[in-house]
């Protein structure tokens, strides 16, 4: 299948998933996140802020915050993502294509940081569908540094994912019943 035929069956997916199912299986998701030495160790996490249907990130911001992380989240500005940092909900609002962003604070420049980030879909080998816009592939060709993580749901997970020559998977997916790393 190619990206644009991955992203219509994804959608369609999520749409039939419910409020509680949403949530019941994004906190299950962020538990084994949060269970693994890439969290542990991390002081900083880039994060996403989730909309349409996305694993819902709220245990991660807000476990994060209680640990003492410095939590960044992106705001986009024409081709070009950045991270900020924020301490609380309420320094969002809705940006670029409604999803909330940052509306002041501090660019993040922690180069070894933690990201959790989003995509339509992937395949065993982390091979990610994107939205299409290449906001993340950009960013991680200049930060090469950081350690990505992108939570899914298990029904994310397809037989393979075109992959285009800018495209960057992330190190880990983690889905409700199983994770991909990286082999080494």
């Amino acid at each position: 299948m190619e990206k644009k035929e991955i992203r219509k069956l994804i959608f369609a997916r999520r749409r039939q998933l419910d409020a509680g199912e949403l949530e019941r299986r994004s906190q299950m998701i962020c538990k084994r996140i949060m269970e693994l030495e890439q969290w542990k160790t991390a002081g900083c996490v880039y994060a996403y802020m989730d909309c349409k249907g996305e694993v819902c990130m709220r245990p991660i911001l807000e476990t994060a915050w209680a640990e003492g992380k410095r939590i960044a989240v992106p705001k986009v500005f024409g081709e070009e993502m950045r991270f900020f940092y924020i301490q609380a909900y309420e320094e969002t609002a809705p940006g670029y294509y409604g999803i909330p962003e940052p509306t002041g604070g501090e660019e993040a420049v922690c180069e070894d940081a933690l990201m959790i980030m989003p995509g339509v879909a992937f395949d065993k080998e982390r091979r990610r569908c994107g939205y299409g816009g290449g906001f993340y592939d950009r960013f991680l060709s200049v930060h090469t540094g950081l350690t990505t993580i992108a939570p899914a749901f298990e029904f994310q997970i397809v037989e393979e994912v075109p992959k285009d020559v800018f495209d960057i998977a992330p190190h880990t997916v983690v889905t409700e019943s199983r994770i991909f790393h990286m082999i080494k």
